[in-house]
């Protein structure tokens, strides 16, 4: 496994290489191709640079249409591509709020496994998007949502799935963004803070909500990036000569 990176964006948290992880078969992910990160539109100028020194062409931006609208960017050199997916379980929370119901912290977490739920059984054709471009558009990358937890996180744990990294390194990986993602101070004091916790930070438990719907409901891991994602056996097989170092 690799250690907690040091923080390279002044303007952006959670943002680290996805390379560096062994895959089950011994051969290591290649670094400087993918990153992983929150939302891109606070970056400074330094930060600009420091993407273009990272020789950065594309982000990837899983965020929904009001989050964009919102919070947009431009960097200069890179390509913005709309992976859109809404953020559900926002709006299922501010519909028990409208009906003056304040969820309890097991029921935002069970919210929370139902939006990985979701990922797997209804996004699957966005982030087999997601995993397609990472192919035809092999300049290195950076894909993100919000928080850069989410969204992003399963998106993460699909591209280490599919080049056979093993499912307690991927949860490493997923579980650095309570380290690293530092949450926007223009958000502190809105909702209640038992739900705000679960909301802004990550755990395990999401996670394993989406690999066992992809374990139960679609056969594991091979048949469902063959299958709801999208993948034929060559483009997986592109996918790991691509990303993982020679052995």
């Amino acid at each position: 496994m690799t250690p907690v990176p040091a923080a390279l964006l002044q303007g952006a948290s959670n943002f680290r290489d996805v390379g560096g992880y062994l895959s089950t078969q011994g051969r290591r992910v290649r670094r400087g191709q993918v990153f992983r990160s929150d939302h891109l539109a606070g970056l400074t100028g330094e930060d600009m640079l420091r993407l273009q020194s990272l020789g950065i062409g594309h982000s990837l931006d899983f965020r929904g249409v009001n989050e964009c609208a919102t919070t947009p960017y431009a960097i200069p050199g890179v390509e913005r591509v709309a992976l859109t997916i809404e953020p559900t379980v926002i709006a299922r929370m501010q519909a028990l709020v409208a009906q003056g119901v304040v969820p309890t912290t097991e029921e935002t977490v069970d919210l929370m496994r139902e939006t990985y739920r979701d990922f797997v059984n209804h996004n699957a054709a966005t982030f087999g998007r997601f995993l397609k471009h990472l192919l035809e558009k092999p300049t290195p990358q950076v894909f993100h949502c919000t928080a850069g937890k989410d969204r992003t996180g399963f998106a993460a744990a699909l591209l280490l799935s599919a080049l056979e990294v093993d499912r307690a390194t991927i949860e490493h990986d997923y579980l650095l963004t309570n380290q690293l993602y530092k949450r926007d101070v223009r958000l502190e004091g809105q909702g209640h803070p038992h739900v705000m916790k679960v909301l802004w930070q990550v755990q395990p438990e999401f996670l394993h909500a989406a690999f066992e719907a992809v374990d139960a409901q679609h056969g594991g891991m091979r048949d469902y990036l063959h299958g709801a994602i999208g993948l034929s056996t060559q483009e997986l097989s592109a996918l790991q000569q691509l990303f993982l170092e020679k052995g």
